[in-house]
């Protein structure tokens, strides 16, 4: 049984199983088409997995170890084709500069310490990603913080980027050799591209008061649906899509579970359940959704069955 990856921002495995599963029934049918190639070439195996890109002998190795074009993989075959160079996986939108809780679910916990690397400004997403692109991490959480809710949160400060990159995620267990490996996709708003001042990795930055972003609020839809199940729980998505023409900002979804199910976790999100109410608020990188867009939230919770949800809404 595997472990763990970034959910926030997603994993490209994390990513493409969300992609795959909305409403499916619980096929893994990605829409996204580096989701579909990469199942076209390994099978929907690696995504029933999306917590599994591991090495049971890294022992915390990084470049050297990983050979240059298997970064995301973590040089593991069962993941080779999330290593494909493209500019089309799904991707989160992050701002430059900012502070952001780093999510690690912890599909199976360990202790352990994280180190997190971002590319370099001029990074090309359509070449094979290689330590080169990395440099040194811009995080380090050694040891890591206390599981809480089924995940590891680390907070940090975003470099100063633009466009597209990689965040690129190492766990090292210390109760073995084990390691995790993993590419999250994201788009910087906001950066200028130049170098950010310098900050010791070693420590996690001090959280600060975000601001909310300004602007028009727009119409909304939104889709609640359960991924995945198990006996005693399961794993939710919501779906909020700005359908107006203006920026739809600091938006608000909610939705009603049948009584006996209760939300324990989420993520890109905060949550608050008032009996059979849950309601859902945006995290500090995602409070904005332009017109034509949207955004997915996870959430995990416990059940008898397998739950519907029912008036679902959004603004």
């Amino acid at each position: 049984m595997a472990h763990g990856a970034l959910t926030s921002p997603a994993s490209r495995t994390y990513a493409c199983y969300i992609d795959g599963t909305g409403g499916n029934g619980g096929q893994i049918i990605p829409k996204n088409p580096a989701c579909a190639d990469a199942v076209a070439a390994g099978g929907t195996q690696p995504l029933y997995d999306w917590f599994g890109v591991l090495r049971s002998d890294g022992q915390g190795r990084t470049r050297g170890y990983i050979p240059d074009g298997q970064l995301c993989s973590g040089g593991f075959s069962k993941y080779a084709a999330y290593d494909a160079p493209r500019s089309d996986w799904p991707a989160t939108t992050v701002r430059a500069n900012a502070q952001m809780d780093l999510v690690y679910g912890a599909w199976v916990p360990h202790p352990g310490s994280f180190k997190f690397y971002v590319t370099r400004q001029g990074y090309d997403p359509n070449q094979p990603l290689t330590w080169d692109d990395l440099g040194e991490p811009f995080a380090v959480f050694d040891p890591q913080p206390p599981l809480a809710n089924g995940a590891y949160t680390m907070p940090v400060t975003l470099p100063n980027r633009t466009g597209r990159h990689i965040i690129y995620a190492v766990w090292w267990r210390s109760d073995s050799q084990e390691t995790f490996y993993g590419c999250s996709d994201v788009v910087f708003e906001g950066g200028t591209g130049s170098p950010s001042p310098s900050t010791s990795p070693s420590t996690p930055p001090s959280s600060s008061p975000s601001t909310s972003p300004t602007g028009s609020p727009g119409q909304c839809a939104a889709t609640a649906t359960v991924v995945s199940s198990w006996a005693g729980g399961f794993q939710g998505d919501l779906a909020v899509r700005n359908t107006g023409t203006a920026p739809l900002v600091n938006w608000t979804a909610s939705f009603t579970v049948p009584s006996g199910v209760t939300i324990s976790s989420s993520w890109n999100s905060t949550y608050t359940q008032t009996g059979t109410t849950v309601t859902i608020r945006p995290a500090a990188w995602n409070t904005t959704i332009p017109p034509g867009a949207s955004v997915n939230v996870g959430f995990l919770g416990s059940s008898s069955g397998v739950p519907t949800f029912s008036d679902v809404t959004c603004g």
